[in-house]
């Protein structure tokens, strides 16, 4: 008996879509959680390692392009396209994993940039974590940082 997907999707793009799905969730309920724990004041756990603070952040990952956030806002729509539309050709499992959390890292912070801003594609990201020496960061940057690695010793294991 064959099994007919309703949605046309194939499973590695369900899969990647999943993990997406899953980092956006993760890191808007860390942003509203950090924005109403943090905002008055940081949590240190670890003393000049790790702090938990609410950054709003008009630039890209790790504080970089400040005030470029319509043209941020603008690539990130373009990566999730591109990558989007790479996943329709066969990838090796740990691509499908890697774009999964590209996608769902570009659509975390492109939540921010249309929903926390006067105008469209302005608003400002909130990073909350912390962890010197690099600058403050939140999830979704994180799963982006993630994929790349994923990507990169995928890329040696071929070689």
């Amino acid at each position: 008996m064959r099994h007919v997907r309703a949605s046309g999707l194939k499973r590695p793009q369900l899969t990647a879509y999943l993990i997406a799905a899953g980092v956006v969730g993760l890191d808007l309920v860390t942003k509203r959680w950090a924005a109403s724990e943090f905002a008055d004041g940081p949590l240190t756990l670890i003393p000049g390692i790790l702090t938990l603070r609410f950054v709003e952040n008009p630039g890209a990952a790790f504080s970089m392009f400040e005030n470029a956030g319509p043209f941020l806002g603008l690539a990130a729509v373009v990566a999730v396209a591109v990558v989007g539309a790479s996943l329709t050709k066969p990838r090796p499992g740990h691509e499908v994993v890697a774009f999964g959390l590209i996608i769902g890292g570009a659509l975390g912070n492109l939540i921010d940039r249309i929903a926390r801003g006067p105008g469209i594609l302005d608003g400002k990201v909130i990073d909350w974590i912390d962890l010197r020496p690099i600058p403050t960061f939140n999830a979704a940057d994180s799963a982006i940082t993630v994929a790349v690695t994923i990507l990169i010793i995928g890329s040696w294991k071929r070689s």
